[in-house]
Parts: C-alpha cells; sequence; structure tokens
C-alpha cells in the first residue's frame, strides 16, 4: 500500500481526488461530518459535463440530467434583456445535487477509498511546520498527506499556525450570501425568459435568478450581506407582481447558504496539506459556480501526488498542483475576482447605462459550459470597441468606475501568470504577495 491520504470532508474535489487515488492504491479515507445519505442540497446544480472525464467519473445516465436552457441578463431596471446563445456542445448539465454526489461517492468506493459519516472535523494536527493529521470529535487521525476539502470555513484551514502562510479567512465582498428554493407555479402561461438573471435587482448590491421549470419556479437571492427570511419575503413577493410563475409555496430547498466568491488561494499547499475546491476558493467569482474547477483540480492533486515517488508529500512536491492549478484555471479566475471587485463598486444606474446604451449587447455575452475567465464570460469584436467608448465616454462616472479597475484585472492576469515554477519559499511568499494586492 502506498501512502495514508486522509481527505478532511466531502467536498466534490475531495471526493474525486480520494477516488483516482484509491483506484492507484493509497489508503484514502474521508471523514465527513454529516449522515450518510444527507450530503447535498435539495436543489440542482449546473456545471461542465467535460469535468466528469477529467476526473475519471463516467457520464451519467441521461435520465439524471437535463441540459440547462440558456440565461439571459437583464440590468438592475429589467429594461434590457440579453441572451446567452451557447453552442449545443458547449451546454452545461443541470442535475440534482444528490445525485452528482451518489456519483462521487460510489465512486470513491469502488475505487477502494473508506468513507467515514458522523465524524465532524475540528482542526489540524501539526507536528512543526507539517500538518500530521486531523483532530476529529471521536479522536485524531494521523496521515502522510491531508486533503482540505471541508469548504469555504473549513476548521483545517482557519486553525493552520499563524506561521502557515496560508490565508484563514473570507471577506465579507469574498462571499456571497444565497437562498435558494423552488415555489410552485402559478402561472402555466408560456414564459419568453425561461432563465432570467437580474444583476442588482432592486439596486441591492447582488444578483437574483427565476428559472421557470414545468412544474416549479427555481429562485436564487444572492447578496453581498446577510440575507434573512425576511428579506427574502420582501424581494419574493416584489418580484411576483412582475413575475406570475412565481408562486408562494416552498416545494423544495428554502435553505441559506454561504458562497465564496474570489480569487484562488494564493498558497494552497504545505508540507503534509492540501486544499481543493471551496477549501481553496476555486469557484467562479462572478457566479459562484465551483463544482466542475474541483473535479479537474482533483485531477491535477492525484497526478502531483502520484508523482511523488518518495511520498514527502511537502511544499516542494505539491507546488506543482498549484501551478497546475494556477496555469489551467486560476489564471483566467484571477482576472474574474477584480472585475468582481469593479462591478461591486459600480451604482446600479451604470449597470443600466450599459446596458441600455448599448456597450453591452447579447453579441458580448459568450459564457459557456467551460467559462473560467474574463475572456469566456464577454467578448468584444475589434470594429465595434470605437462605438463601445464613445458610448463609454456619454457617461464620465461610469467611464472612471470602470477605467479605475482595469490596472487591477491587468494587474491580476500579470501576477497569476507570472506564479513560480518551482518551490521556493522566499520567491514564492513574494509572488503571493503580490498577487493578493492585485484584491485589496
Amino acid at each position: 500500500m502506498k501512502g495514508k491520504i486522509i481527505v478532511a470532508g466531502m467536498g466534490h474535489g475531495g471526493l474525486a481526488a480520494a477516488g483516482i487515488l484509491a483506484k492507484n492504491g493509497y489508503d484514502v479515507t474521508v471523514y465527513e461530518k454529516k449522515s450518510e445519505g444527507t450530503l447535498g442540497y435539495d436543489w440542482t446544480d449546473i456545471f461542465d459535463p467535460k469535468a466528469l472525464a477529467a476526473a475519471e467519473l463516467p457520464m451519467p445516465p441521461e435520465t439524471l440530467y437535463t441540459y440547462k436552457e440558456d440565461m439571459t441578463f437583464f440590468n438592475p431596471a429589467m429594461t434590457v434583456g440579453l441572451r446567452q446563445h451557447v453552442p449545443a456542445d458547449q451546454r452545461e448539465i443541470k442535475m440534482e445535487r444528490r445525485d452528482i454526489y451518489d456519483l462521487l461517492i460510489r465512486n470513491a468506493e469502488k475505487n477502494g477509498a473508506k468513507l467515514v459519516y458522523d465524524c465532524k472535523v475540528r482542526r489540524p494536527i501539526t507536528a512543526g511546520s507539517r500538518v500530521v493529521g486531523i483532530a476529529t470529535e471521536k479522536g485524531d487521525i494521523y496521515g502522510d498527506l491531508i486533503i482540505d476539502a471541508c469548504g469555504m470555513e473549513s476548521p483545517v484551514r482557519m486553525n493552520l499556525p499563524a506561521g502557515i502562510p496560508i490565508e484563514k479567512t473570507v471577506g465579507r465582498k469574498d462571499r456571497i450570501s444565497i437562498y435558494r428554493a423552488f415555489f410552485d407555479r402559478a402561472d402555466r402561461n408560456e414564459v419568453q425568459d425561461k432563465f432570467k438573471v437580474i444583476l442588482f435587482a432592486e439596486g441591492i448590491c447582488g444578483i437574483t435568478w427565476i428559472a421557470t421549470e414545468e412544474e416549479h419556479t427555481d429562485l436564487l437571492i444572492g447578496r453581498f450581506a446577510d440575507l434573512d427570511e425576511k428579506e427574502v419575503s420582501r424581494v419574493a413577493n416584489s418580484l411576483r407582481k412582475s413575475h406570475p410563475q412565481l408562486g408562494t409555496k416552498v416545494m423544495r430547498g428554502g435553505q441559506f447558504v454561504q458562497i465564496p466568491v474570489r480569487q484562488p488561494l494564493s498558497i494552497m499547499v504545505w508540507d503534509g496539506y492540501a486544499a481543493i475546491g471551496d477549501s481553496a476558493f476555486m469557484t467562479v467569482p462572478l457566479i459562484g459556480s465551483g463544482i466542475a474547477n474541483a473535479l479537474r483540480a482533483a485531477r491535477y492533486l492525484a497526478d502531483t501526488v502520484m508523482a511523488d515517488a518518495n511520498g514527502r508529500y511537502d511544499c516542494e512536491t505539491l507546488w506543482q498542483y498549484e501551478v497546475r492549478y494556477f496555469r489551467e484555471l486560476g489564471q483566467g479566475l484571477a482576472p474574474l475576482a477584480a472585475a468582481k471587485r469593479l462591478l461591486l463598486n459600480m451604482a446600479p444606474q451604470d449597470i443600466d447605462y450599459f446596458f441600455e446604451s448599448g456597450t453591452l449587447n447579447e453579441d458580448n455575452i459568450t459564457m459557456t459550459a467551460d467559462f473560467h475567465s474574463l475572456f469566456d464570460l464577454i467578448r468584444f469584436d475589434p470594429a465595434d470597441l470605437m462605438k463601445k467608448g464613445r458610448n463609454l465616454c456619454k457617461n464620465k462616472d461610469a467611464m472612471k468606475k470602470l477605467l479605475s479597475g482595469v490596472p487591477k484585472i491587468a494587474g491580476a492576469m500579470a501576477a497569476s501568470a507570472a506564479i513560480p515554477h518551482r518551490w521556493e519559499e522566499r520567491t514564492v511568499l513574494r509572488w503571493a504577495k503580490r498577487y493578493s494586492a492585485c484584491f485589496k
């Protein structure tokens, strides 16, 4: 048997990595605080199906998924809708989150990983500067490598010693509060925009979507502030005035969650430790989707572990996992995080202007299933740039805000591309400081 791998938490990336490593002869055990059969929220998730193959997962049966409708993006005043036009071969699939977990769990168990439920992880165990295990409510557990898949508020990452230079906490502007529920469908008339996304609805910083299905209406409300039942009720009642299909009875979901929407960790590995998924902030910063990125990261991490023939699992060997992640995904996600901060500084009337003036139009909305960079989100025809520039010049305030964010976006592109290819602690720490400064 090869090295002993502990996976803390049953995040998507951790389970996928567990399956690959167990298949290749590693002793892998996954520890999860929830009970068997209770993982996953009571709603569907949308992700790129190509990520399944990257993590050596089979495509699920066609009965378990559908293809996502194209989204229509609306400005705060809801005067203009810009619809995606995603090619058929680049569509995302929509699948029950519990079915996604079932797929990951069955794959991990089939490949020999051991899964332990009802076992809450409390903190990491360290020896000197090396992470050597996890303290759980059932006792201390030791391993050669700890894979942290406990999520945004991971008790492993957040309790690492101060001397380990991995970010521990998440700022308020780097996490979004989400409420999501499936309401009954109150009106059966044909709906033109079946997947409607409203930016800064009612002038409040955040995102709202209303997705109309045959038997229900999927409502999501996201805020960069705390969200409670009273505010959800107010927003839902306001939306019903213009969306009669949105009923009043919650059929499924009705849960509040927090999702990281920020740049990936500047340092996601240490001696004996590797973060993955939400623990390493691998979501797409503008929308919070992270399943596909976590599955791809599982492939990168597993390959890195298997390449470590001596089983050192230290900064030097594990750093190649982060380098590959940044090369494949992080270099695109980091500028998106800078763009998100720019968006948060915009006023609702600025976004209204971009939509209503034609500065943004349907030809610019290019977000597809493989969306992980600014250029995957918005694309401009060079021949059209002069016209858009003239439009911007008519709104000096919006133009000033937009131009103020360009250096940060360019800096994030440059810094993420300049990640050191080999681990040398002082060099890595200097790079991490430069990279993090792009998001201040």
